[in-house]
């Protein structure tokens, strides 16, 4: 058995969302001798760049979870002022981007996944179909906060329940239909250029995904695909969406002729918060 395929089955086996609450227990501790070994650990693991963080001294932090949802300092991202520009909503790299083929969406090489599985068949889920979509894959060591592409008006956000596979590449090159089975957050917003959804997509170890306006929304008590409660809340291009406690995936999907992504967006290349993926149509 490859290393690549002893890693996937090792995913099937493992109790995976037992693993990812007792993470989200460690990642709250807030016993400095425990937190900082946490913080030491990470950072000896994965290149952080603390330069960029509002406080720059990992230790200073309250929690695990907190350092790893660190604020930048002002000015760390710059938001791109075209009002017709879309802005990349989180720092990581391009899983794959491009147009959705009728109903289906390109996960990896070979392996496609449906509008109608990954948006839970809501009604929704058709005004997608023939549109563009991008997907963000954040490594652990990126900036975990979420941020608006563009201005819109927040009409709905479900909670799906689903396994937690990495969603790392090998991951994806593997399990077919990954996003879509994956628990995640779905919303939907009002946009200058039509009806846009986010798509923030749960994974191994992933403590928890939250919103601005609903708070921690995983892990769920009851397992089941919900509605959640949704205010009329308006948010500005770049303001911040949302955050994942420990990484993962966002999924942006546009209408048909709605949206221009750029055409160098491909699988690897790496994106930051507010730089343009696009242009609206």
């Amino acid at each position: 058995m490859s290393l690549d395929r002893l890693f996937v089955w090792l995913q099937h086996v493992l109790p995976q969302h037992a693993l990812s609450r007792l993470i989200l227990r460690a990642t709250r501790v807030r016993s400095p001798w425990f937190k900082n070994r946490l913080v030491r650990g990470f950072l000896k693991l994965y290149p952080v760049d603390m330069s960029e963080a509002l406080q720059a001294e990992p230790t200073s932090f309250a929690s695990f979870n907190e350092f790893f949802t660190r604020a930048l300092k002002p000015g760390m991202r710059s938001i791109d002022p075209d009002p017709n520009s879309i802005a990349c909503p989180a720092d990581g790299a391009i899983s794959e981007a491009g147009a959705i083929e009728g109903d289906l969406l390109l996960q990896a090489k070979g392996r496609r996944y449906s509008l109608n599985e990954l948006l839970a068949s809501r009604a929704w889920a058709q005004d997608f179909e023939g549109g563009s979509f991008a997907t963000i894959y954040l490594a652990p060591f990126n900036y975990h906060r979420v941020h608006m592409p563009l201005r819109g008006q927040q009409r709905s956000t479900v909670y799906v329940p689903g396994r937690l596979f990495s969603v790392n590449g090998t991951t994806a090159r593997h399990v077919p239909k990954l996003f879509a089975r994956n628990e995640r957050v779905l919303t939907l917003f009002d946009t200058s250029c039509g009806e846009m959804a986010l798509v923030m997509v749960g994974a191994m170890n992933v403590g928890s995904i939250a919103t601005v306006w609903a708070g921690d929304i995983t892990p769920a008590a009851r397992r089941q695909v919900t509605e959640l409660p949704s205010p009329p809340l308006w948010l500005d291009k770049g303001e911040e969406f949302g955050r994942f406690n420990m990484g993962s995936t966002v999924i942006l999907l546009f209408q048909r002729g709605r949206a221009r992504l750029n055409p160098q967006l491909r699988a690897g290349t790496i994106v930051r918060v507010g730089q343009s993926l696009g242009t609206l149509q």
